[in-house]
């Protein structure tokens, strides 16, 4: 079996079910660098589309993981940047579309949009979740910190034009950041814009994983529902509350897997499908427990196996 470097899961999704993810782009190759992202600060922001990673590797990886057989309800593309980035995702797509009968989604910032081509390579997939944090300037320029050529503006242009020619389902997501954007007034504003771009759902988030910046907070549980409250009747929740104030998911995490390695031995590839986190996330803990000698590796018909110190 060849080494499916861009594929991983299917993992488990409150929105998509078992979700079988594509990574078409390098580790942190971003437009934005969100103070909230989960896999730390963007090491490449560029607006350059390109074909980062090769079309036909990736396509053979996807075909291999179909041909297991396993349940799947969405093949997403997501992962590890922003994979509109990629200049072939609309040709990637389509070849979903001619071997599978999968439902094809797109987790996207929404920044690039903004392109024509863009907009046309994306009309084919059925599910489109475009993040949109805010529409004012500042904010936009604390809470993502963009490349210098993009204006929110025309972001939020970029989406309407989208929705005028999309016919699947496009869902907007929110991530509310305390005394960042969860003021009456930023909300209000980015209903005014929502309500132009007309999408079928408003998702509202929360970080709820080791953001990059130790200063994010999650808003109180109450000040989170007067957002939906603000936001409408198309607006819901896709995480859960967390107590107010900086977060410290890691150690958390870091229970969670050496639970799951005290009842047996596991690969990265088992631990990101288990936990339903990106296995470059989950390699961040393993290198945390590894150094903390909390855990060991074991090689068994060559992979590489994890295991507690107890359990070895």
């Amino acid at each position: 079996m060849a080494e499916l470097n861009y594929i991983f899961g299917p993992v488990p999704s409150r929105r998509l079910g078992f979700s079988l993810g594509i990574d078409p782009i390098p580790f942190k190759t971003c437009t934005l660098d969100c103070v909230y992202c989960q896999l730390g600060k963007t090491t490449h922001k560029t607006l350059n589309r390109k074909v980062y990673l090769p079309t036909e590797k990736i396509m053979e990886n996807l075909k291999e993981v179909l041909s297991e057989g396993r349940r799947i309800d969405f093949i997403t593309f997501s992962g590890s940047g922003e994979p509109t980035l990629h200049l072939e995702i609309g040709k990637m797509i389509g070849e979903i579309k001619r071997i599978s009968c999968y439902p094809v989604a797109i987790l996207t910032n929404g920044t690039l949009l903004t392109l024509p081509e863009v907009r046309e390579e994306l009309k084919r997939a059925d599910l489109v979740i475009p993040s949109l944090d805010t529409v004012n300037k500042e904010t936009f320029q604390k809470l993502n910190r963009p490349h210098p050529q993009l204006e929110i503006e025309k972001i939020v242009e970029g989406l309407i034009n989208f929705r005028k020619i999309y016919e699947g389902e496009l869902w907007i997501e929110i991530m509310i950041v305390d005394e960042i954007n969860d003021t009456p007034e930023e909300i209000l504003a980015l209903k005014r814009a929502i309500e132009k771009i007309k999408p079928d759902k408003v998702q509202i988030n929360v970080p709820t994983r080791p953001p990059s910046e130790k200063w994010v907070k999650v808003p109180e549980k109450n000040k989170l529902n007067k957002i939906k409250e603000l936001l409408g009747s198309k607006a819901e929740f896709i995480s859960e509350f967390r107590k107010r104030g900086k977060m410290s998911p890691k150690a958390h995490m870091e229970e969670e897997i050496l639970s799951f390695l005290m009842r047996r031995p596991a690969t990265l590839n088992n631990l990101s499908a288990s936990l339903g986190i990106h296995k470059l996330e989950v390699l961040k803990y393993i290198e945390i427990l590894l150094k903390k000698g909390k855990i060991t590796e074991k090689l068994f018909n060559n992979k590489i196996y994890f295991v507690t110190k107890r359990g070895g």
